[in-house]
C-alpha cells in the first residue's frame, strides 16, 4: 500500500492536472459503459429567478371566499294580554287534605311560689350585726436615737477574735477498719456435705473394642472414567500454517545516495552578527549644585513644644511610708504542714520463689502417634496414543486460495509496461500503461493513463 511523501516544490501552482494516485485508483480500475453516480445534493451557488410565482396554497385552493349576506332582524311583536281569569289551582291543593291544628302545650312544669303577703325586711345579718366603728389612728412607738460618734479608737477585734482562739491543726484518727485478714487459731475443719454423704464406687473396666484387620478386595478396581472412555488421544500431524510467506521485496539498483532533503535545502552562507560598541562614559565639565527649590525658598521657623491638655489631678501625696499590714496577714499566719503518706494495701497472696514448671495437662498426657498418610486414587495422567492419523482439515484449509502479491509499480524507477508522460509541481510523475489495443492499433490509440508516483 503506497503512500506519497512527496510535497509541493512550488509555492503557487497553476496545474490544472489532479493527483490521481490513490490506492482506490491502484486497484479499482475504470469501466467505459458504467459512470459514476450523480449527487442528488443542489450546488451551492446562486438560482436565477426563473419565472412568476404562484401565490396559491392548499387553504387558498379548498377554501373559496363566500359572499357574507347580513343576517334579517326579526322584529319583536307587541304583548297583547288575553281574556279571563287565570286557573290558579295545582295538584297539591286538590289532593292535600286540611287539618285543625291545636297550639302545642309546654311540658315545663309550673313555677310553685312560696311567697307570704308580709312586708320584706332588706338588711342582712352580716350588716346588722357586723357595724362600721370609729377606729383612732394609732401613734407610732418607734423611739428616736440619735447617732453620737464614738470618742474612743476602734480596737479593730471582733467577737470572734475573741471567742475563737487559733490552736495547732491536728489530724483526726480515721476510724475505718484496716483491710487486714483475721487469722483463726481453731484448726481448720475441712471436712464437707460432699465428703461425708459421697460413697466411692469401684469403676468397671472399659470396654476396649478390637481393632478389625483391614481386608482388600478381590474385585479389581475399575478407574476408567467418562473422560477417558470418550476422549482418547489420537496421534495426528502438526497444524499447518496458512498464513503467507513473508517475502520481501528488494530491488538490485545501487542507491543513488540524493534525497528529496539535500535538493530542497542548500547550505547557505551566513555572515557572523556585528557587535555594537558601548561608548564610554564621560562625565560632565564642571561641579554639580545640590540646591534646589525647595531648599532654597523654605524659611526654618522656631516652634514651641505642644503643652498637654490633660487635666491637673488632685492626688493629696504624703511622706509617710505605706503600711501593709493587715488584720488578715496578723491573724491568719501560714502553719508548716506536712504531706500524708499513702495507705497502701498488703499483698495477701505471697509471690512465689521458685523456677516456673512450664508443664501442662495435655503436654503430659498428650501420647504422640505416627502418622500414616492416605493412599491417593488418583489415575495416573498418561496420555493413551492412538495409531490413526489426526484430522486436521478445516473450512478455512479447503476454501482458502493463496493469492500472487503484486509489487507496487512505483518502486520501479521506471515501471514495466508504461510510458512517461510528464512530472507535476507535487512531485508526481504521470505514466501510460501500454495495453494490447495499443500495439495492434494503426494510428494515434488512446491509451489508459495512470499516475504513479515514484
Amino acid at each position: 500500500r503506497h503512500r506519497c511523501p512527496h510535497k509541493p516544490t512550488r509555492i503557487y501552482d497553476n496545474g490544472q492536472q489532479p493527483c490521481l494516485t490513490t490506492e482506490y485508483v491502484e486497484k479499482y480500475p475504470k469501466y467505459s459503459n458504467i459512470f459514476p453516480p450523480r449527487s442528488l445534493k443542489p450546488k451551492q451557488e446562486y438560482q436565477a429567478h426563473r419565472g412568476k410565482m404562484e401565490g396559491i396554497t392548499t387553504f387558498k385552493s379548498d377554501y373559496l371566499p363566500y359572499d357574507i349576506v347580513k343576517r334579517p332582524f326579526r322584529v319583536q311583536e307587541e304583548y297583547k294580554p288575553k281574556m279571563g281569569e287565570i286557573e290558579l289551582g295545582t295538584t297539591y291543593q286538590k289532593d292535600y287534605n286540611a287539618h285543625k291544628i291545636q297550639p302545642v302545650t309546654l311540658v315545663r312544669p309550673l313555677e310553685r311560689k312560696h311567697t307570704t303577703g308580709g312586708k320584706l325586711d332588706t338588711i342582712p345579718t352580716y350588716q346588722d350585726d357586723y357595724r362600721s366603728w370609729e377606729v383612732q389612728r394609732r401613734e407610732p412607738s418607734k423611739v428616736e436615737h440619735v447617732y453620737h460618734p464614738p470618742t474612743e479608737k476602734f480596737g479593730n477585734s471582733t467577737t470572734f477574735q475573741d471567742a475563737f482562739v487559733p490552736r495547732e491543726l491536728t489530724l483526726r484518727q480515721s476510724f475505718k477498719p484496716p483491710c487486714v485478714a483475721k487469722l483463726s487459731d481453731v484448726p481448720f475443719d475441712s471436712t464437707t456435705s460432699h465428703r461425708t454423704s459421697y460413697i466411692a464406687h469401684p469403676l468397671e473396666p472399659k470396654f476396649i473394642r478390637s481393632k478389625e484387620m483391614y481386608k482388600p478386595s478381590n474385585q479389581p478396581f475399575e478407574d476408567l472414567t467418562t473422560h477417558r472412555n470418550d476422549f482418547k488421544g489420537l496421534l495426528g500431524q502438526l497444524a499447518k500454517s496458512c498464513k503467507p510467506e513473508n517475502a520481501k521485496v528488494r530491488s538490485s539498483a545501487r542507491f543513488n545516495g540524493v534525497t528529496e532533503f539535500q535538493d530542497r535545502f542548500q547550505p547557505w552562507l551566513v555572515s557572523l552578527p556585528e557587535v555594537r560598541k558601548v561608548k564610554e562614559y564621560v562625565p560632565p565639565p564642571g561641579n554639580m549644585d545640590f540646591n534646589s527649590t525647595s531648599h532654597l525658598d523654605y524659611i526654618k521657623h522656631e516652634i514651641s513644644p505642644a503643652v498637654p491638655i490633660r487635666p491637673v489631678s488632685n492626688r493629696r501625696k504624703t511622706n509617710a511610708p505605706f503600711q501593709g499590714s493587715t488584720t488578715t496577714k496578723e491573724d491568719f499566719r501560714a502553719w508548716g504542714s506536712c504531706q500524708q503518706e499513702l495507705i497502701k494495701k498488703q499483698q495477701e497472696i505471697p509471690k512465689p520463689t521458685g523456677k516456673f514448671d512450664d508443664v501442662t495437662t495435655f503436654k503430659s498426657h498428650y501420647i504422640p502417634y505416627q502418622m500414616i498418610p492416605a493412599q491417593s486414587f488418583k489415575p495416573v495422567g498418561a496420555l493413551v496414543h492412538n495409531s490413526a492419523p489426526f484430522q486436521d482439515e478445516t473450512m478455512y484449509r479447503t476454501e482458502y486460495t493463496l493469492k500472487k502479491q503484486e509489487i507496487c509499480p512505483a518502486n520501479y524507477p521506471s515501471p514495466p509496461g508504461y510510458v512517461y508522460v510528464n512530472t507535476d509541481s507535487h512531485g508526481h510523475k504521470f505514466f501510460r500503461q501500454l495495453t494490447p489495443e495499443f500495439f495492434e492499433s494503426n494510428s494515434n490509440p488512446i491509451p489508459k493513463e495512470v499516475a504513479v508516483v515514484s
